[in-house]
């Protein structure tokens, strides 16, 4: 089987992802900005809720998917996994960078200051750093094979963190709210229903990004391989 006839079925999907994506961005804002009600004690500035619990949970799901690609990759040497790899960890940062923007924005209003050295904020921070650093590390190594397998290896050790980040509200005393727990959401009806919709759609976006990013990565990887067969020829 060639690499070719590899790829996974999110690049198959593109194109109904992206239409899904589309529509669901479209009733997801008339939803959120329109159908649920403002907060009784921040007003609209909650309604950045939604957005940031479906950053932060597509996050935690694109390092997850770099996680097992890296595994993957170490186990099989196949490229696409690695290709995978660093699609899904990009797309992390990017979430993540939402989490870390809108977060200070609600916090402003809440607490009265933009950011706080509470746990959970400081370890979501340092998940920014290691995926960022991820990144770092496969633009600095040149080799091909070399890169995949070093940032294979990075991208399992770093996952650790998600984890921490996940349960730093219920392992150390923080300020950060919680309104999901195991059993119940601390929310109106309306107000789940929207945060449920928003996470669903950041999910598709994050399929059809992943999916985008893969192929990209694939056209580079034939252009590579093109280029050196022609300096093999000469």
């Amino acid at each position: 089987m060639t690499d070719r006839e590899e790829r996974p079925w999110i690049v198959r999907m593109l194109p109904a992802l992206r239409w899904a994506a589309l529509a669901l961005v479209l009733v997801s804002l008339l939803m959120v900005f329109l159908y649920v009600p403002a907060d009784k004690q921040l007003g609209d500035i909650q309604r950045i809720f939604y957005y940031h619990v479906a950053s932060a949970w597509n996050a935690f799901f694109a390092f997850f998917i770099v996680f097992v690609s890296s595994i993957a990759y170490l186990a099989t040497g196949k490229r696409h996994w690695d290709r995978l790899s660093v699609a899904s960890a990009e797309i992390g940062v990017i979430f993540t960078t939402v989490v870390l923007l809108t977060g200070p924005i609600w916090g402003r209003v809440s607490w009265g200051k933009w950011w706080d050295w509470d746990p959970r904020l400081t370890t979501t921070l340092v998940l920014w750093f290691i995926y960022v650093a991820y990144l770092v590390i496969r633009a600095a190594v040149g080799d091909d094979t070399r890169r995949a397998r070093f940032a294979a290896v990075f991208g399992i050790i770093g996952f650790v963190d998600v984890p921490i980040v996940f349960m730093s509200v219920r392992w150390w005393r923080t300020i950060h709210p919680t309104v999901i727990y195991a059993d119940k959401m601390e929310l109106e009806p309306s107000m789940v229903v929207a945060l449920v919709l928003s996470v669903v759609t950041f999910t598709v976006l994050y399929g059809y990004l992943l999916g985008l990013r893969y192929r990209v990565a694939a056209l580079a990887d034939e252009v590579n391989e093109f280029k050196q067969r022609l300096r093999d020829y000469r």
